[in-house]
């Protein structure tokens, strides 16, 4: 996969006069992102039935994408930054600076529904990909260079099944970060009064919409909203309600909605139509239903857990994740499953249920051996990764696992004393190497927008999260940019190259 031809910046028509400059952060951002696979994998997404108004490029939509999440911004404020800066219109392809906005905010929504996972998993292989073949391209003389040559001679020769046994003969090397994490979503805090206040208002909502119909052929009925609003708001005002009123409160809301459900029943056998419920609406009904269900079978049954719990009556796939971190015990959101290998990361798995992410370890190790052509000589991951059934696994493709081993810690004595030291200062560097995969966590959602994941559909809440990935490496390619050419220009002052072979000065170009 070539890249896709970069428009010249100095092309680019400013009406005021100047030119863009070679040095700026987004020129040099759009010459590591893969266009032409991007093109490929959007247009696939569209009808392509030739009617209606020509579709926005790949670039655009996808470029959009990677601007919001690199500012952190909104929808609306990524459209005005995109017609107020020419280097993001340069860095979206455009060749002369627009007048007005190149599209409304709303297309955002469009465009992050385009792309599938296989989608994103397949442009972030393409940018990991590249970065390495121009690392190796740079890469001076002398250096080790077994790792390109096990990568190429497997793109010549596909890699065997993982239950064939020359890949534990080749050469291992790596190291591969494992860890997972939440991505919360934006939803209030859930509890069960509140989540049965929603539900209760959504249905009398449905009410109305359905009675219209029989207007002037039978009452409305009554759904006593103003009482049972105020019966909430006198126990969720309260600072510490006792468990005793909450539950009063709890058994009144579900009255409530179980008078509304049985109002709406009577209705749909009076002559009421379902097909006069916008989509939303419907789905919203069946939400409250099954709301209603578990509810009543936690207060009927006294209990706090139910399975597939609900949490939130507009996203109803949303589940509670227990983690008991400090800040938060419970989080709210999509779990994913990451490694981090040479500084990029891969997404390997994201899922909106509650799961053991010790199971992904084999899949991930897998995936490592098939991109690189053959295992990492380590694996590094935290307390919760080091079951038996892992490490026997890691054990039998001769990889190293992190972490002290199972059992009682052997006992010091003169003979084993050094022993001990050095393996106590070897787990003592493990935990430092994982540092690494903790900071991407912390750079996606305190730099990025994955603190809070804003969107409000499960298709377009998958593309937030890879877009935050895909950020994640590019912002790691920049940085090796940079390093690369202030090493080349240390060599260039302290006379090395003038004792050495030449080296090429590194450049973007593909």
């Amino acid at each position: 996969m070539t890249r896709c031809s970069q428009p010249e910046f100095v092309d680019f028509y400013l009406p005021f006069g100047g030119k863009l400059t070679s040095e700026n952060r987004w020129i040099k951002l759009a010459e590591l992102v893969p266009w032409d696979l991007v093109e490929q994998r959007y247009g696939a997404s569209l009808a392509q039935s030739g009617m209606g108004a020509p579709p926005r490029s790949g670039r655009v939509a996808f470029g959009a994408m990677i601007i919001k999440e690199r500012l952190g911004v909104t929808d609306e404020e990524t459209v005005e930054q995109i017609k107020e800066n020419p280097y993001l219109q340069n860095f979206l392809g455009y060749r002369e600076l627009l007048k007005d906005a190149p599209f409304d905010p709303s297309m955002m929504v469009h465009f992050r529904s385009r792309f599938s996972q296989e989608d994103y998993d397949e442009i972030n292989s393409e940018i990991i990909r590249l970065a390495r073949n121009e690392s190796d391209a740079t890469e001076p003389e002398g250096e080790d260079h077994s790792e390109a040559e096990d990568h190429r001679e497997d793109e010549d020769h596909p890699a065997p099944e993982p239950d064939s046994a020359e890949p534990q003969r080749r050469p291992k090397s790596g190291k591969l970060l494992l860890d997972a994490t939440v991505t919360p979503a934006d939803i209030t805090y859930p509890t069960d009064l509140k989540l049965l206040n929603a539900a209760r208002e959504k249905l009398e909502h449905i009410i109305d919409i359905l009675h219209r119909r029989l207007v002037g052929r039978r009452k409305k009925p009554r759904t006593y909203r103003k009482k049972a609003r105020k019966d909430f708001l006198a126990t969720a005002k309260m600072k510490r309600p006792g468990a005793k009123k909450v539950r009063k409160a709890i058994g009144k809301q579900l009255r409530y909605v179980r008078r509304d459900l049985a109002h709406i029943d009577a209705l749909l056998k009076a002559g009421a139509d379902l097909c006069d419920l916008k989509d939303y609406n419907y789905r919203g009904l069946l939400v409250a239903h099954e709301i209603y269900r578990q509810q009543q079978e936690m207060w009927r049954e006294k209990k706090h857990r139910v399975d597939a719990r609900i949490v939130s009556l507009s996203q109803p796939w949303v589940r509670p994740m227990v983690r008991g971190k400090a800040s938060a015990k419970v989080e709210f959101g999509a779990k994913i499953s990451v490694g981090v290998s040479g500084g990029y990361t891969t997404l390997h798995r994201m899922s909106w249920d509650a799961y053991n992410e010790c199971a992904d370890l084999p899949a991930q190790v897998e995936s490592y051996r098939l991109a690189h052509g053959h295992y990492p000589e380590s694996v590094h991951a935290d307390k919760i990764y080091r079951t038996r059934a892992n490490r026997s696994w890691c054990k039998e493709r001769g990889i190293r696992f992190s972490g002290p081993p199972l059992g009682r810690p052997r006992k010091q004595t003169a003979e084993n004393a050094a022993e001990l030291a050095a393996a106590k200062e070897l787990d003592r560097q493990d935990e430092l190497d994982r540092i690494p995969v903790e900071g991407k966590f912390g750079n996606a959602k305190r730099g990025g927008t994955l603190a809070r994941v804003m969107a409000k559909l499960t298709q377009t809440s998958v593309s937030v999260v890879n877009i935050g990935v895909i950020v994640l490496n590019l912002e790691t390619r920049l940085r090796e940019l940079f390093w690369c050419l202030w090493r080349w220009l240390v060599r260039v002052c302290s006379g090395l190259i003038g004792r050495q072979a030449p080296h090429k000065r590194p450049s973007l170009a593909a």
